[in-house]
């Protein structure tokens, strides 16, 4: 039932002073409730940038299957309990440093050193989306 509609049916202003704070209680869950993520135009930035960068379409989709559960497409994700840092979750995050002095604040730089990584350990972003899908972790 929608708040409009609660304070229609209310008769007595008590019933509607209750009815509308249950209403607005009612709102306000909805909106505490919403996920924490990137900026979607942050997010849409470094997507897009992704995606010009690595070119070919399954291999953008298998990186992106990993952005997404490491990071959310956050760049500056940090995991509490192991320091893992950014789009690609890195550890140490200063290995990143190696694609760029940026890293920290620069989506481009640690796209770059994800892929880079995902070649060399797994020989593509798609054969590292296999292991993560395996072992979930990469």
């Amino acid at each position: 039932m929608s708040a409009v509609s609660i304070l229609r049916t209310v008769a007595t202003p008590k019933k509607a002073l209750a009815g509308a704070a249950l209403a607005a209680a009612a709102c306000g869950s909805l909106i505490a409730a919403a996920p924490a993520q990137a900026a979607p135009t942050a997010t849409a930035s470094a997507q897009a940038t992704a995606q010009s960068m690595i070119g070919d379409s399954a291999q953008y989709q298998c990186f992106s299957n990993i952005v997404q559960r490491e990071s959310g497409w956050n760049h500056t994700a940090t995991n509490a309990s192991s320091g893992a840092y950014g789009l690609v979750q890195a550890l140490p995050a200063s290995k990143m440093a190696s694609a760029g002095s940026d890293w920290k604040t620069n989506p481009a730089t640690q796209i770059s050193w994800g892929v880079g990584y995902m070649n060399e350990r797994y020989g593509s972003p798609c054969a590292a989306w296999d292991f993560w899908q395996a072992n979930n972790w990469y």
